[in-house]
């Protein structure tokens, strides 16, 4: 079988958040199941430097009326011979970010991901490969289905449309519909009130469509950012598939970013990492105290609202605090500040680094993700492999990873709550802390189990598989 895959970020080539983690994963746990699979990207300026690159081809690409020429690159992931193909214009994407500066997308959005739909199809007449399937990814790549149905692209080619954030949805103003060539019956498809929403458009026109959690394909149909009419509408070709890790990368008996390597059979190697970290960053290590991590975005969507209100009543049941992520500018002034008023007990990093990011994880001994929403959530995954318990809100795919822990019956891998409240937070973070001061025993047995498990994304390719075979 044969499946290109089409998004706008990809890691490591270019990375903003969990898309670019499932672009990079997913095609090559399909590659171990010996699908030829093939990515499709933007070239975004520096990505020559994480791959070495050869031009395969150039044709032109129209947008709103105009032929806009496209130089294409092919390259390969680390260690893999997956091929990855960056459709270049230095026009549309030698920019300094990959969406838009200043917590904004680039006034030229639907010009750029226009130009990177339609380029992949037409690069798969140049490449003389036809695809079983072509896979698109949230908003910037949802005007894929509809050019298939249009004619335009390869002939006998399903596709799949996987919706990873539904708060994200490509909405543009009606009078700019041109730039995307389509037709004007077929343009409707995208018409809400007066924009074009790009993300309604692919719900209707996929021929099959996913999200990356099944608690998150349930609760779309019903609270689905204004799309619940056309995703109800599409309710028996809507799958969720929760996402996978890539062991590969993260990994604490294998990773190159953290002080100590460690597993689940020999876990001294985590109280190395957490004493490192406390000493780098200079915070008291405390008398049993645990050391909360959060590396997040810093949007509404994450739940810091929630940390906010109750910030002071967290570091009232002795923990350390460290945050990773950039974002907000009001919460970046928060947390900055936090770590002024509390430089013994509160780290605040805001910026963003892959490094820091794994030391966190192999530091911390509990993770917090209270997310107002998560369509699956990455992070939860990672801090079970590395033994660090989640404390999460229980929506999305958070409910469909994280379980209650319950000595009585030896189950559970975290801790949860459900009330959208400061309360409910604290009263979740307050269980996993006395755990961890007053059963160490108990707390090892838990960490242990939830090392053991495994997310790996060879379960979550098959599932794909299967998806595509309808098609294909």
């Amino acid at each position: 079988m044969r499946i290109m895959l089409v998004s706008a970020e990809v890691a490591p080539f270019a990375k903003a958040g969990g898309l670019a983690d499932v672009s990079a994963a997913l095609p090559r746990a399909l590659h171990d199941l010996d699908v030829d699979a093939r990515v499709v990207m933007p070239k975004y300026r520096g990505v020559e430097e994480k791959s070495a690159l050869c031009e395969v081809c150039r044709f032109s690409v129209p947008v709103n009326g105009l032929d806009m020429e496209a130089i294409v690159y092919q390259g390969l992931f680390p260690n893999s011979d997956v091929p990855v193909y960056f459709l270049g214009n230095d026009h549309y994407f030698d920019r300094a970010q990959i969406y838009g500066e200043g917590g904004g997308d680039y006034p030229d959005a639907l010009d750029r991901f226009v130009f990177l739909s339609r380029g992949a199809l037409l690069l798969c007449e140049r490449l003389s490969w036809q695809p079983n399937v072509i896979h698109a990814n949230d908003w910037h790549t949802a005007l894929i289905p509809a050019y298939l149905r249009s004619g335009i692209g390869p002939r006998d080619t399903g596709n799949v449309l996987t919706i990873h954030n539904l708060a994200y949805q490509g909405s543009f103003a009606w009078d700019r519909a041109a730039v995307t060539g389509l037709d004007s019956t077929m343009a409707e498809s995208f018409h809400r009130g007066d924009s074009m929403n790009l993300l309604q458009g692919g719900i209707v026109q996929a021929d099959l469509l996913t999200t990356v959690s099944p608690a998150y394909a349930s609760e779309v149909l019903v609270s689905g950012n204004g799309l619940e009419e056309a995703l109800c509408s599409r309710r028996d070709d809507l799958a969720g598939i929760v996402n996978g890790v890539d062991y590969g990368e993260w990994n604490p008996n294998t990773d190159a970013h953290i002080w100590a390597d460690y597993s689940a059979d020999l876990a001294a190697g985590k109280e190395e990492n957490k004493a490192r970290l406390l000493a780098e960053l200079e915070l008291a290590p405390g008398e049993r105290a645990p050391l909360v991590g959060m590396i997040s975005r810093l949007v509404n969507q994450k739940g810091f609202d929630l940390v906010m209100a109750a910030f002071d009543r967290m570091l009232a049941l002795g923990i350390r605090f460290i945050l990773l992520g950039t974002g907000d500018p009001k919460l970046e002034e928060f947390f900055s500040r936090a770590a002024e008023r509390f430089p013994t007990q509160v780290a605040a990093l805001v910026t963003f680094s892959e490094q820091w990011a794994h030391r966190i994880e192999a530091a911390s001994d509990i993770f917090l993700m209270p997310s107002r929403f998560e369509p699956c959530g990455l992070n939860q995954l990672y801090s079970l492999r590395y033994g660090t318990v989640p404390v999460v809100r229980a929506t999305g795919g958070l409910r469909d990873t994280v379980f209650e822990h319950d000595k009585e019956r030896t189950s559970g891998n975290g801790f949860l709550f459900s009330d959208y409240t400061p309360e409910a937070m604290l009263g979740a973070l307050q269980r996993a802390v006395t755990l961890y001061r007053d059963d160490p025993e108990e707390w090892g047995a838990l960490r242990e189990r939830g090392m053991r498990e495994d997310h790996s994304w060879s379960a979550s390719a098959r599932s794909y598989l299967s998806l595509y075979e309808r098609l294909g």
